[in-house]
């Protein structure tokens, strides 16, 4: 090898490892930078409340959230960050049962809530910079699976992922004897995840899987998003899909589904149907909120009805907003049908992170709720519907 060609592979090789090392340092802390950006909170610990509402607060039974999306981050829920607004030191010092853990995996650049196509992704990039898989969405999916069982594994007994009624229920009487122990369950936000393939659905569930929506924020195979350009009810695929769903017992998240889309659903399957997070148009009139219609659908199958807290679903940046949001879906079709749907974590600002829920219940006590329909809304509704509708 001449000396030239010598000092070209040597000049080479120490390109590569500074690459490499710049790639390293960016795995490291790009991912934090980014979801500190993302995922704020308007007021931070610790909240203020009434005697009497830390005092109802502290006698729930079961408090419980149908969203939240922390697993996109790969932030570590075994520490209490100083950023984002979940992990698991915050739900046992808020006395969570149970939090539902949503998967993203992919999502349009320049997201908004009136038009999105599927032709560009935010999270290939998110992902490439936290060290992680991009070449398949149902990996992405799988990828952030492992990441909460490896957690519960880490967590020494304080936490668990749910998968099944029997796990649940003997959660359900473990946590009556020790408060310092809590729980998640999976879902994935929007079927794009299944690579256009029905067979994922089983993969999925597989994986623990228990939810999974339709859509997220464009159109996918399965047919329009409440965000996306076709606004076309469920595709032959999207049936296949949510017929392989019931054989499974996998719960049907209607949430970000186009309005034809959700009525498909409710002629397709007797199965109860959940929105994990959503607004209603009766408070807040936009596309990604839920009808008066789609309201009853949701209730009349034995469904819940979960209410988010951040401005763009409850038109206000207070837990007041949400609280009103709570009450016209009360007035609408009862208390039994409506729980927490926060969107913690999911590129939205909230009125605070998860250890802030104790203000909800006190607006809700300004709304005349008694403290037993407080009991369903922040959780109790939950908990009957997971022990009657998981596997």
């Amino acid at each position: 090898m001449s000396l030239q060609m010598k000092k070209a592979t040597k000049i080479l090789a120490v390109s590569v490892l500074i690459i490499l090392i710049i790639y390293y340092l960016v795995t490291l802390f790009a991912s934090s930078i980014v979801d500190k950006s993302h995922n704020k909170v308007r007021q931070k610990a610790p909240y203020t409340v009434s005697d009497k509402a830390i005092k109802i607060y502290n006698n729930l039974g079961f408090v419980a959230d149908m969203h939240c999306d922390a697993l996109l981050w790969k932030r570590d829920l075994l520490k209490d960050n100083d950023f984002g607004q979940v992990d698991i030191p915050k739900m046992l010092r808020a006395n969570i049962a149970l939090q539902a853990f949503t998967i993203v995996t992919k999502s349009p650049k320049g997201q908004n809530f009136d038009k999105n196509t599927g032709g560009s992704d935010n999270i290939t990039s998110l992902y490439l910079a936290q060290g992680r898989p991009t070449n398949s969405l149902a990996k992405r999916a799988i990828y952030q699976c492992e990441d909460l069982f490896d957690f519960a594994k880490k967590s020494n007994g304080k936490f668990r992922v749910i998968t099944s009624s029997l796990e649940f229920e003997s959660y359900i009487s473990d946590k009556k004897n020790n408060k310092n122990i809590t729980a998640g369950f999976l879902g994935v936000e929007g079927a794009h995840a299944l690579d256009g393939k029905v067979e994922n659905v089983q993969l999925l569930f597989d994986n623990g899987v228990r939810m999974m929506a339709a859509t997220h924020f464009f159109d996918n195979k399965l047919g329009g998003s409440a965000h996306g350009v076709i606004g076309s009810g469920l595709t032959d695929f999207g049936k296949q899909v949510i017929m392989k769903m019931v054989d499974l017992d996998m719960i049907i998240d209607v949430a970000h589904c186009s309005p034809k889309m959700i009525d498909d659903i409710v002629k397709l399957t007797k199965r109860p149907l959940v929105s994990s997070h959503t607004g209603v148009k009766g408070t807040c009139d936009n596309v990604r909120n839920l009808s008066d219609k789609h309201i009853k659908n949701i209730a009349n199958s034995g469904g819940l009805i979960g209410i988010a807290m951040f401005k763009q679903a409850v038109c206000g940046i207070d837990a007041a907003a949400t609280a009103n949001a709570i009450k016209y879906t009360v007035d609408l079709v009862g208390v039994d049908f409506v729980a927490l749907g926060s969107d913690f974590d999911g590129s939205v600002t909230t009125p605070f992170d998860i250890t802030g829920l104790p203000l909800i219940v006190e607006e809700l006590i300004k709304l005349g709720y008694t403290e037993d329909e407080i009991q369903k809304i922040m959780g109790t509704n939950v908990k009957r519907f997971l022990l009657k509708n998981l596997p």
